[in-house]
């Protein structure tokens, strides 16, 4: 899966190189700008995930997401083997406001339909409930702490 957006493509992380650029991405928004510790930011779900990679044409990493299906998704969605979890959505500082974002989300989903799925959930940081509802997600049940900062779960029927 590729998806050309603008001068930056969208792309599953298949080889090691698309994956660690996906974890720098990840420690540089989580870690070191939101305070995130880092030895919870990488967990045991990484190597079964799905990732996706926004980069430039330099291969300048943007942005990162991940799917979670299966049993790796039970957790989050209660169970349901037809629901996938987004997570772990990160837009590197310079890239906000290109739509970087967007491009994520929908890779994503677009992966979970790849794999039979038909709903997507997440844990959405508080501040960013209005970028997921613009996209379709809805909010249900309260909110929560994960890593000290508020969240609300959301879902979207793909």
């Amino acid at each position: 899966m590729s998806a050309p957006s603008g001068s930056y493509e969208v792309r599953v992380a298949e080889d090691p190189a698309d994956r660690e650029a996906c974890f720098a991405v990840r420690r540089e928004v989580f870690v070191v700008e939101q305070g995130v510790p880092e030895e919870i930011e990488y967990d045991a779900l990484d190597p079964v995930a799905v990732h996706v990679l926004a980069v430039r044409a330099d291969g300048t990493p943007l942005g990162t997401g991940r799917l979670l299906h299966g049993e790796a998704a039970a957790d989050r969605t209660g169970g349901d083997p037809a629901t996938g979890s987004l997570g772990r959505l990160a837009v590197a500082k310079e890239a906000r406001g290109l739509g970087v974002g967007v491009a994520l989300v929908r890779a994503i989903e677009e992966a979970a339909r790849a794999r039979g799925l038909t709903a997507v959930d997440l844990h959405a940081q508080t501040h960013a409930l209005g970028f997921y509802e613009r996209l379709g997600y809805e909010a249900y049940g309260p909110g929560f702490p994960d890593a000290g900062i508020p969240h609300r779960a959301m879902r979207r029927a793909l």
